[in-house]
C-alpha cells in the first residue's frame, strides 16, 4: 500500500533537513567552477562523494540508536581528554568562518536578485546582516515545527530551480552518462597539474562537514532512540544524500556548459548572469532563486543545529570532569547564548571578502572529515559498544576510503591556499647585457623575474 504525501515527508524529513543544511555556497562554487575546468567527465566523484557522506552519517546513526549517546558524546567518553581539547577550537574557529561565509553568500545573492543598494559590498553587508537576523527569529520563535517547514520550502526552491536550470541548458547527454558511468580524471596538457586536486575537491565538497553531526541531534527531536528506526534513518539519509548528489550533478553540468568566472559567493551571481545568454532573463532569475534557497536553508540549518552541538559538549565535559550536568533551564539559556554569538560575532567578516573568509572556511572545514572517519572507525569497531549494528567489513572500507580521500582533500587545499603566502614575492632586477647594438657595445636592459634574480629568464618591462 502506498504511503499518502503526508506520510513520505514524515519519514524523510530529516533526510530533507541534511540536504538542505549541507548545501551552501561552497558546494555551488566546488561544484560549479570543477565542471568549468573538467567537464562532464568527473561526475562519478559528485556520486562517489555522496556516498561517502552517506557512509560518515550512516555510523553516526548506528552510534546513537546503539548506545543512545551523540557521536560526541561517544568520543568524549571513550577516546580521552584529546577530543575536548580538539574539538572546541574547532567548533568556535568553524562556527565563525561558516557564519560569516553563509551570510555573505546570502547577501550577495540577495543583492543580485534585488538590487536596491548602489555598491554591491553594501548590498553584500545589509542583505548579509538581514538573514543572520532573520535565521535567528526564525529560530527563536518557531521551534522546530516551523524550522522543518521553512527548510523544506527553501530546499524545494533549490532543487527546482537548480535542476531545471541543468536540463534546459545540457546539450551533451551521452557525455552525461559517461561521465557518471566510467571513472575518469581528465589529464590535459592545460589542467594535469590541477584535474585530481579539482576531483578530491569536488567529493569533498559535496554535502557539508561539520553539519553532518546535526543528524543526530534531528533524530532526538523526533524521537528516534532505538533499533527500531534504523530502516527509517537509513531511508531518510539515503533520500538526503541522492538529493545532494542530484544537485551536485546539476551544478557541474551547468559549469561545464558556460564559461564560469570568479569566486565564491560572487562566482554564483557570475554564473547566472552567464546564463542570461542561453536561457534569457527567465534562466537567470529561476537560478538565482534555487542558489537563494540553498544558501539560506545552510544558513539557517547552522543557526539552528549547531548551538545544540555546543550545548551537548558543555554537558558532557562537565559531566565527565566534575560528575555534573546542567538542568534543562541552563542548557536553554546556553544555547539561546550560542546561537547570538553564532548570528552576531560572525557579522565583523562581512566588512571582508568572501574570498577571505572562505578561503579559512574551507581550510577548517577539511580538517573534519579524516577526524569523524576515525573517531566512526574507533568507536564503531567494538561489539561490546554497539553490538550487532558494528561496522561490516565493507563499512570499514569505505571509512578507511574516506579516511585517505579527505587527508589527500585537507592536504591539496593547504598546499594551493597556503603556498601563496610562503612564496616569494617576483624581484625586479636590471643586468648587463653585452652585445653589440651599433654603435654601443653595451646596452643595460630591465627584465621582470617570476623566479629568484639569479635566474636569468624574464621578460623585458
Amino acid at each position: 500500500m502506498f504511503l499518502n504525501v503526508r506520510q513520505t515527508f514524515s519519514i524523510i524529513a530529516l533526510g530533507i533537513l541534511v540536504t538542505a543544511t549541507g548545501v551552501g555556497a561552497g558546494d555551488l562554487a566546488t561544484a560549479a567552477f570543477t565542471g568549468n575546468k573538467l567537464g562532464t567527465t568527473v561526475l562519478w566523484a559528485v556520486l562517489l562523494g555522496a556516498f561517502l557522506k552517506f557512509v560518515l552519517n550512516e555510523g553516526l546513526m548506528r552510534w546513537q540508536l546503539a548506545t543512545k549517546e551523540t557521536i560526541l558524546e561517544g568520543a568524549i567518553n571513550r577516546l580521552g581528554i584529546t577530543v575536548p581539547l580538539v574539538f572546541l577550537p574547532y567548533l568556535l574557529l568553524w562556527s565563525f568562518f561558516v557564519g560569516s561565509a553563509l551570510m555573505s553568500a546570502c547577501g550577495v545573492t540577495m543583492h543580485a536578485i534585488w538590487p536596491i543598494f548602489s555598491s554591491a559590498s553594501h548590498g553584500k553587508i545589509i542583505f548579509g546582516v538581514g538573514h543572520g537576523l532573520l535565521g535567528l527569529v526564525l529560530v527563536l520563535l518557531g521551534g522546530f515545527p516551523l524550522f522543518e517547514r521553512v527548510m523544506m520550502v527553501c530546499i524545494g526552491f533549490m532543487f527546482v530551480c537548480v535542476l531545471a536550470t541543468a536540463i534546459l541548458i545540457c546539450d551533451d547527454w551521452s557525455a552525461v552518462i559517461r561521465g557518471l558511468f566510467i571513472p575518469k580524471i581528465p589529464n590535459t596538457q592545460e589542467i594535469a597539474s590541477d584535474s585530481l586536486r579539482w576531483t578530491i575537491a569536488l567529493m569533498g565538497g559535496v554535502g557539508g562537514t561539520l553539519t553532518v553531526l546535526c543528524y543526530g541531534y534531528w533524530m532526538r527531536e523526533k524521537g528516534r532512540n532505538s533499533s527500531s528506526a534504523l530502516k527509517t534513518c537509513r531511508l531518510d539519509l539515503g533520500f538526503a544524500y541522492f538529493t545532494t548528489a542530484i544537485f551536485g550533478l546539476a551544478m557541474v553540468i551547468i559549469g561545464s556548459t558556460i564559461q564560469v568566472e570568479g569566486k565564491g559567493s560572487k562566482l554564483i551571481v557570475n554564473l547566472a548572469d552567464k546564463l542570461t545568454q542561453p536561457l534569457g532573463l527567465v534562466g537567470r532569475w529561476t537560478f538565482l532563486i534555487g542558489a537563494w534557497g540553498a544558501v539560506f536553508s545552510s544558513l539557517l540549518g547552522v543557526w539552528q543545529a549547531v548551538p545544540s552541538i555546543f550545548v551537548d559538549f558543555c554537558n558532557l565535559v562537565q559531566k565527565k570532569y566534575t560528575n555534573r550536568t546542567e538542568n534543562e533551564a541552563n542548557n536553554k539559556r546556553f544555547y539561546y547564548l550560542y546561537l547570538f554569538v553564532l548570528t552576531l560575532v560572525p557579522m565583523v567578516g562581512l566588512m571582508y571578502s568572501f574570498k577571505s573568509v572562505q578561503l579559512f572556511y574551507s581550510i577548517i572545514g577539511a580538517m573534519f572529515m579524516p577526524m569523524l572517519a576515525l573517531v566512526l572507525l574507533l568507536l564503531n569497531s567494538q561489539t561490546r559498544w554497539v553490538g550487532d549494528l558494528k561496522n561490516r567489513w565493507f563499512t570499514t572500507l569505505a571509512l578507511l576510503f574516506v579516511l585517505v580521500a579527505f587527508l589527500s582533500a585537507g592536504y591539496f587545499n593547504l598546499e594551493k591556499k597556503l603556498k601563496p603566502l610562503f612564496t616569494p614575492p617576483t624581484q625586479v632586477s636590471c643586468v648587463s647585457i653585452s652585445e653589440f647594438r651599433g654603435k654601443s657595445p653595451f646596452s643595460y636592459n630591465c627584465y621582470h623575474y617570476s623566479e629568484p634574480a639569479s635566474n636569468i629568464r624574464g621578460q623585458k618591462l
